[in-house]
């Protein structure tokens, strides 16, 4: 076999009949997404990873979704993810912690030490809906009077 003849592209072929292509055409249509394919000058492999996920899925697999989307699995599990948003709500205890408040490297440390994950800095928080906006921390020893 040549090495032409191996890379010669298949024709993929549609295997669910569910739909005309009159219909096809009424679907894009109510989509706001209809012509992005076009715009982005999408290229023969895009139409056929689209084509297999409609002959997988139907036309609930031509929309973007979580159970047919890839990529790489979350390093924190929901359960790990939902401890440490309260140990970020609580705040850091000067005592045991070390710090006032917290830093996206201090979280990494504490991620690193009681889940043995290690994330980067910069994705701490990326899933847990906080922003890297805090409130001014205030100091161990300063009384209520002070303010």
């Amino acid at each position: 076999m040549s090495l032409r003849e191996r890379y010669v592209s298949k024709a993929v072929e549609l295997t669910l009949a569910d739909h005309s292509a009159e219909e096809f055409r009424q679907e894009a249509s109510r989509c706001g997404d209809a012509d992005a394919a076009r715009l982005c000058g999408m290229d023969r492999q895009t139409l056929r990873d689209w084509v297999l996920r409609y002959n997988a899925h139907g036309l609930a697999g031509l929309f973007d979704s979580k159970q047919i989307r890839r990529g790489p699995k979350p390093k924190l599990s929901a359960v790990q993810q939902q401890e440490l948003a309260e140990i970020v709500r609580q705040g850091p205890d000067m005592a045991e912690d070390g710090v006032v408040r917290w830093r996206r490297t201090d979280l990494a440390g504490v991620i690193a030490a009681r889940f043995g994950v290690t994330l980067a800095e910069r994705t701490v928080l990326r899933n847990l809906g906080f922003r890297r906006l805090s409130a001014r921390p205030q100091h161990p020893k300063q009384g209520p009077d002070a303010m």
